[in-house]
């Protein structure tokens, strides 16, 4: 085997390990390649055997992140619903959840 093959199945390997390649039969793009896997969780996975209800909650954690920012009233026109897994109050663009006393501001990535 030459030096060339080597490195290229060795750089092959790491692209195949690394990165989450997807080849896909829909859209003008069959091929993508990421470096990130998605924050969604699998049924089935660890901690989550067989549990819709698990993989939902495990999601939102992966994707909503509490901020220091609080506030004691929310803005006139709040509406409160299921966002991303979870139950928050949606004002206008921004997300917030009750803590205690006072509403918290939550980013959803």
């Amino acid at each position: 085997m030459t030096y060339n093959k080597l490195l290229f199945i060795l750089g092959l390997a790491g692209v195949l390990t690394f990165t989450d390649l997807r080849v896909e039969g829909q859209g003008s793009m069959a091929l993508s390649i990421g470096f990130a896997t998605p924050a969604g969780a699998v049924i089935g996975r660890p901690l989550t055997p067989l549990s819709y209800a698990g993989v939902a909650r495990r999601t939102t954690r992966r994707v909503v992140t509490r901020t220091a920012t609080t506030i004691a009233v929310l803005p006139a026109g709040c509406l409160y619903g299921a966002y991303y897994g979870g139950y928050y109050y949606r004002c206008g663009s921004s997300y917030y959840a009750k803590s205690g006393s006072v509403y918290v501001q939550v980013i959803v990535q």
